[in-house]
């Protein structure tokens, strides 16, 4: 999945994504962002914020936390590794609990604790700072500015735990996407892939992995792959005959894999994260993705054009 939502090829404005290019302002030194940025907070309050508490102070802290945490929490992982990811887990002792799982060799759970970074990055980089902001968006008294700031909040409830020093930053999560990968996992490939860093350049490895997703019906590789199967894969000749190289594309894996299962409703991560992380949230809280698509970006011309791709996807391939 992307680290960041990469809808810039919708065709819509959501007043909440202009927030956050309206909130380009400065608290001390932040600066709030609609891109979640790759490195640890800089500036004076920073440094004064870690040399008030000494760093042997600081790691005894995390390591009671996470101890408390372990006994508030089922010390194993359920069967479907994915469950959790959604509803009110407390993410940060279930990717202690992945993390476990990746290092005796679990493909999937090394995916997911990937999942968990990303979801959770723009929050960890400065959990403080995160409530300001949160604060700042309220005081603006814009309608749109509901919507963001309640995902926001539960962005701050599930990824408590998380701080700045464990730098959920890109190449974390690109480090640990590459090990769930090589390990087998289909949609950490995908989203190596979709993120420009394919463990192949090849044209024959491209189209392969792009119909080896397709085979799957794994949602969550669908959901992956998208990103790169929009204006990115354009003029792509490996792509050639595939949904894939224009407007409609990325938002028609999307769609798919919320066909195949992902979850994609109201409360799902899915539309959480965009909401929260990229600043395009629906207006209407009672909206899951599909619904929100086809209300703000494909007209009414392009509906009938998108099941058409979305039907291609989900379709069963030669039979199978």
């Amino acid at each position: 999945m992307a680290l960041v939502p990469t809808l810039k090829t919708w065709l819509l404005v959501v007043p909440a994504l202009a927030l956050l290019g309206v909130v380009g302002y400065r608290a001390g030194d932040r600066v709030l962002h609609a891109e979640p940025a790759t490195s640890q907070v800089d500036g004076p309050q920073a440094g004064e914020a870690t040399s008030a508490v000494p760093a042997e102070a600081r790691q005894l802290a995390r390591r009671l936390l996470g101890s408390e945490r372990g006994t508030a929490v089922a010390s194993g992982l359920p069967l479907d590794l994915r469950a959790d990811i959604e509803g009110d887990t407390d993410l940060f002792a279930y990717a202690q609990r992945l993390q476990f799982q990746a290092a005796n060799g679990n493909a999937e759970a090394g995916w997911m604790v990937s999942r968990v970074y990303d979801y959770c990055a723009m929050y960890a980089m400065d959990p403080g700072g995160y409530q300001l902001d949160n604060t700042l968006l309220t005081g603006m008294g814009m309608s749109a500015s509901a919507p963001m700031v309640a995902a926001r909040e539960r962005v701050s409830r599930r990824c408590a735990g998380f701080v700045s020093s464990d730098n959920l930053g890109r190449p974390l999560i690109l480090t640990q996407r590459l090990e769930a990968a090589k390990a087998g996992n289909l949609a950490a490939e995908a989203s190596l892939f979709a993120e420009g860093h394919p463990l192949e350049t090849a044209p024959a490895y491209r189209r392969g992995l792009v119909e080896r997703v397709m085979d799957s019906r794994d949602p969550e590789a669908f959901m992956a792959l998208a990103p790169g199967m929009g204006q990115r894969a354009s003029g792509d000749s490996a792509m050639s005959g595939l949904v894939a190289g224009d407007q409609f594309s990325e938002l028609a894996w999307r769609l798919a894999a919320c066909e195949l299962g992902m979850a994609c409703g109201p409360d799902s991560v899915l539309m959480n994260n965009f909401c929260a992380n990229g600043g395009i949230c629906s207006q209407n809280g009672g909206q899951d993705f599909a619904t929100f698509v086809y209300d703000a970006a494909v007209s009414r011309q392009g509906a009938g054009k998108m099941n058409v791709l979305v039907e291609e996807l989900v379709k069963q391939r030669n039979g199978r």
